[in-house]
């Protein structure tokens, strides 16, 4: 009932050759005896330059990033959850696209991000499409997973799904935008989510320039399980699973909500 997830805090490298910092996250994650490795927002491509550029970046979801990446965690025996600049198929702008490939190579899910940035003085729609069905949540030998991208965090609806169809781990990789109140509105969401629904809740954050990093993990009553700061590290957490059950057992939220008093849109 329990297992070991690693967060992967880490930033662009000087050289460009992600997929070898990439096999060097995963290295360290098997050393920790990590089940499951989570990398931020923006891994295969930053969010820099124009958007003609970043559409050139773009790749398809089996393409060469992708197989780099699938074949680490085949060699290591390890579940990853990762991030690319999707090529889209029909010609448009790219998908921000969350990947989760199991031990042995096999993409099992992939989610491309449904809401945007475009906030803050972000306009993250000139660079992206956006997705338009969330994740049904992905079983794998030691839980159930959820995933939202970023922004997404400030829909409780994204989550909400996600426990509504059995997910007990709700991952969140980021490149959340640093400023002021940023750090405490990206683990006070994190936070909040885990609580409503009372399941476990990761966040991934990068720590590229203007990136707050800050990854975490709450437990479903929102006690946090795992904190860091802005540098570079594997955040690894131990989670037991049958906290789900004990917490919901005594606040059943989710049992006694009432879907016909809610406003429909």
């Amino acid at each position: 009932m329990s297992f070991t997830i690693g967060l992967a805090q880490c930033r662009r490298p000087d050289d460009g050759d992600v997929l070898a910092s990439v096999g060097r996250w995963v290295q360290a994650a098997k050393r920790e005896r990590v089940n499951l490795l989570v990398f931020p927002e923006a891994l295969m491509t930053k969010y820099d330059g124009s958007p003609e550029e970043f559409a050139r970046q773009s790749q398809p979801a089996d393409g060469a990033f992708a197989r780099g990446v699938d074949e680490l965690a085949a060699r290591a025996g390890l579940w990853i959850a990762y991030t690319i600049n999707e090529r889209n198929p029909e010609g448009g702008l790219p998908y921000n696209t969350a990947v989760v490939v199991d031990g042995s190579g096999v993409q099992q899910a992939r989610y491309r991000k449904t809401h945007l940035f475009n906030a803050q003085g972000f306009c993250e729609s000139s660079y992206l499409s956006a997705g338009n069905e969330l994740l049904k949540p992905v079983a794998t030998p030691f839980a159930t997973l959820g995933l939202g991208i970023c922004y997404d965090l400030r829909f409780p609806e994204v989550a909400r799904a996600a426990a509504l169809a059995d997910a007990q781990v709700m991952l969140y990789p980021a490149a959340w935008v640093a400023g002021t109140g940023k750090v405490d509105q990206w683990e006070t969401l994190l936070r909040a989510r885990a609580i409503e629904n009372g399941f476990f809740v990761a966040g991934c954050c990068c720590v590229d320039e203007g990136r707050i990093g800050h990854s975490c993990v709450f437990a479903p009553d929102g006690a946090p399980l795992a904190t860091s700061g802005d540098e570079e590290q594997l955040v690894t957490c131990k989670i037991n699973l049958s906290l789900i059950d004990a917490t919901r057992a005594a606040t059943p939220s989710l049992q006694h909500r009432r879907p016909s008093c809610y406003t429909a849109e």
